[in-house]
């Protein structure tokens, strides 16, 4: 998409690494975290399932309550073309993986399923965490059913329906705070403004909030410009691909746009979903 393009060459003209980072916390989860080069023992198991699903001839009927997708796909979708586009790369699902290992939550919400693959790489990343994944496709929901089983994670919770109704009601039901979130089921701005806030209330300074796409549309990048802005947020890290929301009270108010040195074959991976 022609946006995504531009925002990508404007990112990248803004965008810096570790040298002149004068935030000790983000410095330590730049260098440390974010960009980890190491392999977990867990990867290799989610990857071979991605394998699976990218080779999977099953077709599914797919119901989207959010803002669609860049491809123009239709309600029928085959498996392998949607673990091949919609499916998070691997450099961003690890990326994930590694905030999780790094934060230790102990509650995981996952606003938008799939096929299971990111949401297996937040349970594998803390198995005492209580990841709750929501999905609004119920044929989309059987074929992350299998992936969680496949992957013997029994930490993962799935609801299914339409977000505007299952998001409140679990977060109420909540017993403690909610620890991370990772926002990636609806790619419009009101709706994202509006789960941001529900899950706002749960959270606490110690919570991290993870916005996908937020250079997907000019709807999404004014979503991202908003929730910077809100008086809660007090440190964003910007990594194009996706978002870092922290609450941290102690912390001055900073926002940081920062490069995020993928491998190169999920350089790649990145770019072709750019132009998907």
């Amino acid at each position: 998409m022609l946006h995504q393009a531009i925002s990508y060459f404007q990112f990248l003209l803004r965008s810096g690494n570790a040298h002149g980072l004068h935030s000790p916390f983000v410095f330590g989860l730049y260098t440390h975290v974010i960009n980890h080069r190491g392999a977990f023992a867990a990867f290799g198991a989610i990857e071979a399932r991605r394998q699976a699903l990218r080779q999977s001839p099953q077709v599914l009927t797919v119901r989207d309550f959010g803002a669609g997708s860049h491809t123009g796909a239709g309600r029928q979708r085959p498996v392998r073309d949607i673990a091949r586009t919609a499916a998070k790369p691997a450099a961003l699902a690890q990326l994930l993986f590694r905030l999780v290992n790094h934060f230790q939550p102990r509650t995981v919400l996952e606003l938008g399923t799939s096929l299971g693959l990111t949401t297996a790489y937040l349970a594998a990343a803390n198995t005492r965490a209580r990841v709750i994944s929501f999905e609004g496709c119920p044929q989309t929901a059987s074929v992350a059913r299998q992936t969680f089983e496949e992957l013997a994670l029994p930490n993962v919770e799935l609801v299914l329906g339409n977000l505007d109704e299952t998001l409140e009601p679990a977060l109420k039901a909540l017993p403690e705070p909610l620890d991370f979130a990772f926002f990636d089921g609806n790619h419009r701005y009101e709706p994202t403004m509006r789960y941001f806030e529900q899950c706002l209330a749960r959270c606490t300074e110690e919570s991290v909030f993870v916005f996908d796409d937020i250079h997907w549309s000019a709807e999404m990048e004014r979503a991202w410009v908003a929730i910077q802005a809100h008086p809660q947020v007090q440190l964003t890290i910007d990594l194009f691909h996706v978002g870092l929301v922290f609450f941290r009270r102690k912390q001055p108010k900073q926002h940081f746009t920062l490069r995020f040195d993928s491998p190169l074959d999920n350089l790649l991976e990145s770019t072709r979903r750019l132009s998907a």
